[in-house]
């Protein structure tokens, strides 16, 4: 834990009791502050009450005497409307932060120098989180990796100056960290999200251009039209910038030709790492990630050879186009986190070939945003409520059946995949679908895939991503 000392000795107002809530709670209480708490749960409220945690209905406590509010993430800041606490907040004048916030003051506080790198982004900013930890890991740095993935960032070991740390942030964290300053700020990318939770694209960008603001090298991915504006921005005002891109050859900062990772230094080309034979890096998304974590840690002070080292030692995020066994020439791949069809494209377009598992609780729109990957398929075998949609939405551009359940799917198309000699195929599950018609979260639904998979005779389990 992250005794929150910055706080000692002032009245802090806490809402939202859930796992990080409680876990922010007990570091400012370590730190020596003043801390009330509520929740609208009740239940989140005796938790809290039953383990020591100062709690009172905060519409009766007396405003003027709290010097901070620390509003969890998931409650809304400022749209639809913001939370009845976050007028109570603002209408006394007092701050409204997050956890992110306090992990910032913190390390100022404590140990300035202690390298923190921070990645946020549209998608792929938890695989990028992963990795960016990994690698350091790999070359023997004490890493500490938290946020938006895994472990809430208070409960991490305190900063010192040695100790580098590894966070992930979503647009709500950064919107409650004004004071973000990461020694690597990453932006991967930007594309329309939380729109219900921020209002407009225009705004959801601003949060998220904050976190590169105020690093001391902002990394930022500009294949998108948002993020460059961002990165020309920055630069104006004399902040040193790193551009990346999966697909742009650039005159300055580092970008990917197929699976090298080139450095361009005026215009002069030079590579300095490489993908190649990588399975948990396969695919143009995972080309950015890859740049990111690289630069990020090239940054912190680790040479190309650690970089490498840790590249090839990947083992891939969890449900994340996770490979999970092989029989011959036929690879299994979990990518069960892919809940919607924009999640599913990364996976469809990293294999020439595919037997496709997908279906579930469908998301609006469905697979017609991947008609572009039919070609693709040699078949698909489709599960849960979604299957007769996604049947007719394939129609004749390629071979599917209707399997019914996940067990049945990775039967059949495990016994399909082994009589194709064209080269490797690839038994993916990537849902384009929610879980929760037939299990609980994706991660239950990813698991199920793996011991599907072990069970069939002649597996050779791939570990490492659990």
């Amino acid at each position: 834990m992250i005794p929150a000392t910055s706080f000692q000795g002032k009245r802090v107002a806490l809402f939202g009791l859930g796992g990080s809530g409680i876990a922010t709670a007990r570091a400012l209480a370590a730190g020596g502050a003043d801390i009330v708490a509520w929740d609208d749960n009740p239940e989140s409220v005796a938790k809290a009450a039953s383990e020591g945690i100062a709690t009172a209905d905060l519409r009766g406590i007396e405003w003027a005497g709290i010097a901070s509010f620390v509003l969890s993430p998931g409650v809304p800041l400022t749209h639809p409307k913001p939370h009845w606490t976050v007028e109570l907040a603002r209408g006394a004048g007092v701050e409204v932060i997050g956890d992110i916030e306090l992990f910032a003051r913190e390390r100022i506080a404590t140990a300035p120098t202690a390298p923190f790198i921070a990645i946020t982004g549209t998608n792929g900013k938890s695989t990028t989180t992963a990795l960016t930890a990994h690698i350091l890991q790999s070359a023997g740095r004490d890493t500490q990796m938290g946020g938006n993935i895994g472990r809430a960032v208070m409960t991490l070991d305190p900063p010192e100056a040695d100790r580098h740390y590894v966070v992930e942030c979503s647009s709500y964290q950064i919107d409650l960290a004004p004071s973000i300053n990461p020694t690597a700020g990453i932006l991967l990318n930007l594309t329309p999200d939380h729109l219900d939770r921020h209002g407009t694209m225009q705004h959801y960008a601003s949060i998220k251009e904050r976190l590169v603001a105020g690093s001391d090298t902002a990394i930022i991915g500009v294949d998108d039209v948002y993020c460059a504006q961002i990165a020309d921005r920055l630069e104006r005002v004399g902040k040193d910038v790193v551009r990346i891109s999966k697909r742009l050859p650039l005159t300055d900062g580092y970008f990917a030709d197929g699976t090298d990772i080139m450095e361009a230094i005026d215009g002069r080309y030079s590579r300095i790492a490489f993908l190649e034979g990588i399975g948990s890096l396969r695919g143009q998304h995972n080309a950015q990630n890859a740049l990111a974590a690289i630069v990020a840690c090239l940054k912190v002070g680790l040479d190309l050879g650690e970089i490498q080292a840790g590249l090839e030692s990947f083992p891939g995020l969890a449900h994340r186009m996770e490979q999970v066994g092989r029989k011959g020439h036929v690879l299994f791949v979990n990518d069960s986190k892919a809940t919607n069809a924009d999640a599913a494209a990364p996976a469809l377009s990293s294999f020439p070939r595919v037997y496709w598992i997908a279906g579930g609780l469908p998301k609006e729109g469905g697979i017609e945003p991947l008609r572009s990957f039919f070609p693709r398929i040699a078949r698909a075998y489709l599960i849960g409520e979604a299957a007769p949609a996604f049947a007719a939405t394939l129609g004749e551009a390629a071979p599917y059946e209707i399997s019914g359940t996940l067990a049945a799917a990775v039967e059949h198309a495990a016994e399909d995949a082994a009589k194709d000699d064209s080269g490797e195929a690839v038994v993916l599950l990537s849902p384009a679908c929610a879980s929760f018609d037939q299990f609980k979260n994706f991660e239950i639904r990813g698991e199920a895939f793996r011991q599907a998979v072990n069970a069939i005779d002649g597996v050779s389990a791939i570990g490492g991503a659990r």
